[in-house]
């Protein structure tokens, strides 16, 4: 047996068969996780804290730089912070008061009007400027606007300082971007429907107290409809007098659609500026309108016109200081107003405004120095060419009372006028007038159609037109040779013609007749020589533009003619006829 070697190394055991175990993690590591969970926590805890207190705290900052600012009390219904980009707010339903009385905040007194009301708003600005004395925010977005001016008189007079807690404004405002406006002008009438203006967005810019403040606007206007764009200042915001706050901007008025205005058509562009109060403002500009047309006549003209008006935010009338029209080649001068039905004494009234249509009467005053007949007959009469030719001068009184009838059938004009150089476009009614000048001149052997000489005529009168009838009460119409002296009317339609009245010539009978004829006429030369002229009858002109008919109004001739008996009138003879 061999004894065992007491240097030998001991034979390994046999390897185990379970896995070792798993490293722990660091302490100071567990200790960071924990204090990081814990951090967590606090910070949820704080964002809940700031949120839950910075929403009532920025309420009432709010109402309170608000109270100040228009000395009346404000409600805010909600108002709501998120911090997810910084600090976001957004509210909704706030009101403004609008009483003359010192009140406590946020109780208005009982049936208090509003002055202004919001939908909702939003702005963003930065979680420290919240605790700054005054907190400045870039820009406010405000949604669903109605603001109400209320009559002067229905305004008492404001407390210097209603609310001395709060006479400082603690909110800066860098600019407000507003949309979907209501401005409503009330007016100091009793009954009379207020001014309403649809303003589709506004832009304010460096909003603050005691400053007017710029803006722009923009906004669609319903009647005539189109878009008008318009920058300017407001302010300093009048507090105890809204109406009275300074206004002033400019303005660019394009694309209105004329025929939104029953009974005329066109597309009309303006630009012009204005300057005043909300309560009245003047207003200049220019208007150009390269289709103008009344539905009377449907033929399109180009019309322009420079202009300077008042509008009295009060009322809600405009008066047109001057408008200085330019149609085709006429140049009309024009004054008046535009004024609400509602606005005039009973005793002014017109039928449409007693029986309480809505809308307004136009009362201008028209004054044309270098005017052309043809540009106005072409405007208001369907038949093309015009009537006659030649310079106009021209007084005239123009009215287009309320109501739902189209604006031709509204329209009506009463006036005096002068008329140079007439030619007529009717070959029928200027051969017709160049064979009387011949006759009468004592040329009969050239009044034939092929050999009368072409003659200018001369012609005015006083007119009135209403329901496309042209009344003439006095027509004065002077030819080489002849004078008429006419009464009656012509259809703007119809195109009819009804006048009567007297021709004077410097020819005597005989000597407006040839051969046979002339000696004929001899016997009456004496009979029908009158009053300076060589022959005066009565005619009648009837038939229509196209086809015009001249006769010797007999029944007047021989009547006039008779002799009288010195104890009766004399009787008119018998109607006669060659």
């Amino acid at each position: 047996m061999i004894p065992s070697n007491p240097l030998a190394r001991p034979s390994p055991a046999p390897s185990s068969s379970h896995p070792p175990h798993p490293r722990r993690l660091p302490a100071w590591l567990a200790w960071a996780g924990g204090t990081a969970l814990l951090l967590l926590v606090v910070a949820a805890a704080v964002v809940a804290y700031v949120l839950h207190n910075a929403e009532p705290i920025l309420r009432r900052r709010v109402i309170a730089s608000l109270e100040a600012r228009f000395r009346s009390p404000v409600e805010l219904d909600a108002l709501h912070i998120s911090l997810l980009r910084g600090l976001q707010v957004s509210g909704s339903g706030l009101r403004i008061f609008s009483f003359g009385q010192a009140s406590p905040p946020n109780q208005p007194p009982a049936g208090a009007p509003l002055l202004l009301s919001v939908q909702d708003f939003a702005f963003h600005t930065g979680l420290r400027d919240l605790f700054q004395p005054v907190m400045r925010i870039s820009t406010v977005t405000v949604h669903g606007m109605q603001l109400t001016i209320p009559p002067k008189q229905d305004r008492p007079p404001f407390p210097r300082n209603p609310f001395p807690g709060n006479a400082k404004l603690s909110i800066l405002l860098d600019k407000i971007v507003c949309s979907d406006i209501t401005l409503t002008i009330a007016t100091n009438h009793p009954g009379k429907q207020p001014l309403v203006f649809l303003i589709h967005n506004v832009t304010l810019h460096d909003v603050g107290p005691g400053q007017a403040f710029p803006f722009a606007a923009s906004l669609v206007n319903p009647k005539p409809v189109g878009d008008i764009q318009s920058t300017g200042h407001l302010g300093p915001w009048r507090t105890d007098q809204p109406r009275d706050t300074p206004v002033d901007g400019v303005y660019s008025f394009t694309n209105a659609d004329l025929a939104t205005i029953r009974g005329i058509s066109g597309t009309l562009s303006s630009t012009g500026q204005y300057s005043g109060t909300l309560g009245q403002i003047g207003v200049s500009g220019a208007t150009d309108t390269p289709d103008f047309a009344l539905d009377l006549s449907q033929h399109p003209v180009d019309l322009r016109t420079q202009f300077n008006a008042t509008v009295d935010g009060t009322t809600g009338d405009t008066t047109l200081n001057h408008i200085h029209a330019t149609l085709l080649h006429t140049v009309l001068d024009v004054t008046g107003s535009v004024i609400r039905a509602s606005d005039l004494p009973a005793s002014e009234k017109p039928a449409a405004a007693a029986n309480h249509l809505s809308g307004h009467l136009i009362d201008l005053s028209v004054t044309g120095d270098q005017a052309r007949v043809e540009d106005l007959l072409r405007l208001g009469a369907k038949t093309s060419p015009p009537l006659m030719l030649g310079a106009l001068t021209l007084r005239a009184r123009v009215t287009i009372p309320p109501g739902r009838a189209r604006v031709s059938q509204r329209l009506r004009v009463q006036g005096a006028f002068t008329i140079h150089g007439v030619t007529f476009t009717s070959p029928q009614w200027q051969q017709m007038v160049d064979r009387l000048s011949a006759r009468a001149s004592g040329n009969p052997e050239q009044a034939k159609p092929s050999t009368a000489p072409p003659v200018t005529s001369a012609m005015s009168g006083t007119f009135a037109f209403a329901d496309a009838i042209l009344n003439l009460p006095t027509l004065n119409y002077q030819t080489p040779g002849a004078t008429v002296d006419l009464t009656g009317k012509y259809g703007l339609d119809s195109q009819a013609l009804d006048f009567a009245g007297t021709v004077r010539t410097q020819a005597t009978a005989s000597q407006m007749l040839t051969g046979w004829k002339s000696l004929l006429a001899l016997p009456f030369d004496r009979l029908l020589k009158k009053n300076g002229a060589g022959l005066q009858v009565p005619i009648r002109i009837s038939g229509t533009r196209s086809a015009p008919k001249l006769n010797l109004d007999f029944d007047k001739l021989f009547a006039h003619s008779a002799p009288a008996s010195p104890a009766q009138p004399a009787k008119p003879v018998p109607a006669q006829h060659p």
